[in-house]
């Protein structure tokens, strides 16, 4: 009697039968994309730990593993925004623009970003606002990248020839200060109602502002 070879797992595929099974999803993942979608439709107050982990189909207790509290399975959830919005900012800045343009662009998609999701996404805001006013160690660590970023500019800047900053410290300093009203969430959260044409305005004459100061070496 003949024997015949068992089908290999391409021909299995190719013949319309079981294709590779894929890698399975980290159990942390699976919490990140469910409290997300709480979030979304719930927002912060009402998420429960409970619920994402009913949903997860473990107990609560086993969430506790991958995050301590609540508070740090919704940072958690915020610091994956985060990450995108870092990722958009260092292609600016490692962009071959001039570095006062860059400056510009850089503060502009850091400020319009941050409008988008109060806009778009209102909840997942409303968490990033509420690590950054606490100080938790998500919005920590979002504030030494973001001076890292505008670090790397500055020292490109005054490397050129295009800055004069005399003190790179208060240059960098001076950097989020003046732009404070135009970046800061809570800033954001402030201005929510005013026109957008009028913030870009007035921010625009800021960033101005800014680029003079940092040409003329005043700092």
């Amino acid at each position: 009697m003949d024997g015949i070879a068992p089908a290999s797992p391409r021909d299995s595929a190719e013949a319309g039968g079981p294709a590779k099974a894929r890698a399975p999803v980290s159990a942390d993942i699976r919490l990140l994309g469910i409290a997300t979608e709480h979030l979304a439709r719930l927002g912060p107050k009402r998420v429960t730990v409970v619920a994402v982990a009913a949903e997860a189909g473990m107990t609560h207790a086993n969430v506790y593993r991958y995050f301590p509290s609540k508070d740090a399975l919704l940072d958690a959830v915020a610091g994956r925004w985060l990450r995108d919005v870092e990722t958009r900012l260092a292609g600016i800045a490692d962009a071959p623009d001039p570095a006062d343009d860059k400056i510009e662009r850089l503060l502009v998609a850091l400020a319009a970003l941050q409008r988008d999701a109060l806009a778009n996404e209102p909840n997942l805001f409303a968490v990033h606002l509420d690590a950054t006013v606490a100080a938790r160690p998500i919005a920590r660590r979002h504030r030494v990248r973001l001076r890292s970023l505008v670090e790397r500019v500055v020292e490109e800047g005054i490397t050129s020839g295009i800055f004069s900053a005399r003190d790179r410290e208060r240059a960098i300093a001076y950097i989020f200060d003046a732009s404070y009203r135009f970046t800061h969430p809570l800033a954001i959260q402030h201005d929510a109602d005013v026109p957008r044409d009028l913030i870009e305005a007035r921010f625009g004459a800021v960033i101005h502002a800014i680029q003079r100061v940092l040409r003329a070496g005043i700092l």
